[in-house]
C-alpha cells in the first residue's frame, strides 16, 4: 500500500503554492467515518444528511479518487465526526476489538505450540525465511505499477504486452500509447518497478514495516507493548512514509493521543490494510505457534487499528507462523489463519467466500470477478476485500509461487500489498531461495532501499538471518 499525499497548486518557480497532506484533514474524513459508520452498522442518517446538505464530499471506493479539497467545511466536519464518534455500534459483539473477548470468540489452540529446533531445524528455517523476504519483495514489486488501477486497465495492459494471464513482470513494451494514456502506471512505481527498469528492491511501506518490526523485536523482544510499538516509530519511522490508518495515528501521537486512542481518534481508515502488511514478521518469529503469532501481530495493530483491520493482521500472522514450520500447506495455513479471527466478523466471512469461489472456479478471473461484485462497495485499500482475494489467490494456486502472487496482484485492489503477503506465504512454503523462480530473484540484485535506519541497502539474506535469530531465541529445543 503506497498511497501518497499530494500537493496542490503551482507555485513560484514551478513549486507547490502550499502543501496539502492528505488523509488528515477533518473535510477528507467525514465521507469515509460516514462510509465506516455504514459498514459497521451504526446510524449515521442525521449527520449524513447535514454533511450532504452542506455539499460535502463522499468517500471515493475506486483508485485513484480523490475529492476536491473543501477547506470551508472545516468547522461543519469537525461537529460530525464528534456526532459520528458518539454513535454505538451494534456489531461491536461480533466484531470485537479487546483480545480477551477476541480470545473467547475464536477457536484457535493455545500458545505453545512451537517448532523444536536442532541444528538442521535452525538452517531449514533460515532458508525458508530467505525464501519469504525474497517473495514479499517479488510480490509487492510485481504489483507496484498497476496500484490503484482499475481491474479492467490491469487485464487490459497485460494483454496488451502478451501476458495474460499474468506470469510475469508487467512491461510498457508493445503497449500502445492509446492504451498507456488511457491506464497510465502509478508514476513513482513504474520508473523502478516495469521489467525495463528494475534495479533492485526499491523503497515501499510493504517493506518498510516488517524492517521496523525486526528492531522492535530487537529492542523489545517478545513482551513488547503497544507502547514500544508507538515510540519506536517516532524514534525511527519518517511520517512522510506513513498512510491512511498508520498517519492518522502518527498524527494522534504528536497531538498527545495514547494508545489505543489512536486507533479510533478520527480514525476512519482503522479497518483498512495497513496492520495486515504488518504482520510478517509477527508470523516468521513464531513458527508453529499462530495464537502467539495473532497475538503479537494485534499488539502492534492495537495503535492504529480496530476489529477487522485488527483481524486481517492476525489471519496472516497465524497463517504464515503455519507456514514456518515447513510441514503445512497452503490450504492448512489458510485455516489456521482463520481460527484466530472471531468467525462472524465481516473480514472471516469474506475470506471464507474468497477461499470458497477458488476452490469451485477453475478461471482465476471469474473468482476476481465475483469477489469484485460482491465486495466492491469497500474501499480499495480496506481490509475485508483485499483479505478475501489474498485468501482467494493462495487458493486457486495451491502453493505455486508464481501463481500465488500473479492471481494476487491480478485480482486487483491493493496490488502491491497483496503481492507482497502473497509471496511472502508461498516463498515460506516453497522452503529456499533457490526454489523460486530466478525471474523473480535475479532483478532483486539481493538489495533492499529503505529509510528505516541501518537497513538501507541490506540483502535479503541478511535479513533472512536476522529474522532466523528472533525466531530461534525463544524456540523450543531438543
Amino acid at each position: 500500500m503506497t498511497v501518497p499525499g499530494r500537493a496542490e497548486d503551482a507555485g513560484p518557480m514551478g513549486g507547490p503554492a502550499f502543501l496539502r497532506v492528505t488523509w488528515v484533514q477533518p473535510e477528507d474524513l467525514v465521507g469515509h467515518e460516514l462510509r465506516q459508520a455504514e459498514e459497521d452498522g451504526r446510524d449515521a442518517r442525521v449527520p449524513a444528511a447535514r454533511w450532504q446538505a452542506a455539499g460535502g464530499p463522499p468517500a471515493p471506493v475506486r483508485a485513484g479518487a480523490s475529492p476536491t479539497p473543501r477547506p470551508d467545511l472545516r468547522p461543519l466536519a469537525e461537529e460530525v465526526l464528534a456526532e459520528l464518534a458518539a454513535l454505538p455500534s451494534p456489531t461491536s459483539s461480533e466484531e470485537p476489538s479487546a483480545w480477551p473477548e477476541i480470545r473467547t470468540v475464536t477457536t484457535g489452540g493455545p500458545v505453545g505450540r512451537s517448532v523444536r529446533v536442532g541444528a538442521g531445524e535452525a538452517s531449514r528455517l533460515r532458508a525458508a525465511l530467505h525464501a519469504a523476504w525474497l517473495g514479499r519483495a517479488a510480490g509487492c514489486l510485481l504489483g507496484k505499477p498497476v496500484e490503484k488501477l482499475p481491474l479492467h486497465a490491469i487485464r487490459e495492459l497485460a494483454r496488451s504486452a502478451g501476458n495474460w494471464p499474468l506470469t510475469t513482470w508487467f512491461t510498457e513494451r508493445g503497449v500502445p500509447e492509446a492504451l498507456l494514456a488511457a491506464h497510465p502506471w502509478n508514476r513513482r512505481s513504474a520508473a523502478t518497478s516495469l521489467a525495463e527498469n528494475i534495479d533492485g528492491m526499491p523503497e515501499d511501506d510493504d517493506l518498510n514495516y516488517p524492517l521496523l518490526n525486526l528492531l522492535l523485536l530487537q529492542r523489545h523482544g517478545r513482551a513488547f507493548t503497544t507502547a514500544d510499538v508507538a515510540r519506536l516509530w517516532l524514534d525511527e519511522l519518517p511520517a512522510g512514509r506513513t498512510f491512511t490508518a498508520e498517519r492518522i495515528a502518527y498524527r494522534n501521537l504528536l497531538d498527545g493521543v495514547e494508545p489505543p486512542l489512536t486507533a479510533v481518534h478520527r480514525n476512519p481508515f482503522r479497518e483498512w490494510i495497513g496492520a495486515l502488511i504488518r504482520a510478517d514478521v509477527h508470523g516468521w518469529t513464531n513458527p508453529g505457534d499462530p495464537r502467539a503469532a495473532a497475538e503479537q501481530a494485534y499488539r502492534d495493530a492495537a495503535l492504529t487499528h480496530t476489529a477487522n483491520g485488527l483481524y486481517g493482521a492476525m489471519f496472516v500472522a497465524a497463517a504464515l507462523a503455519a507456514a514456518a514450520t515447513g510441514a503445512a500447506d497452503v490450504h492448512r495455513c489458510l485455516a489456521e489463519g482463520l481460527s484466530v479471527v472471531p468467525p462472524r466478523s465481516r473480514l472471516a466471512r469474506a475470506v471464507r467466500l474468497g477461499i470458497e469461489t477458488a476452490r469451485a472456479t477453475p478461471d482465476f478471473d471469474a473468482v476476481a470477478d465475483r469477489l469484485h461484485a460482491a465486495l466492491g462497495g469497500y474501499h480499495w485499500v480496506h481490509a475485508v476485500p483485499n483479505a478475501a482475494l489474498l485468501a482467494a489467490a493462495l487458493t486457486h494456486a495451491d502453493g505455486d509461487f508464481t501463481r500465488s502472487i500473479c492471481a494476487a496482484v491480478s485480482g486487483g485492489w491493493d496490488t502491491d500489498s497483496n503481492g507482497a503477503t502473497a509471496g511472502s506465504l508461498a516463498g515460506l512454503l516453497a522452503g529456499h531461495p533457490d526454489r523460486l523462480p530466478e525471474r523473480w530473484t535475479a532483478p532483486l540484485k539481493n538489495r533492499l532501499a529503505t529509510s528505516v535506519p541501518s537497513f538501507d541497502g541490506i540483502g535479503f539474506d541478511a535479513l533472512a538471518d536476522l529474522t532466523a535469530d528472533l525466531a530461534l531465541q525463544e524456540a523450543v529445543r531438543p
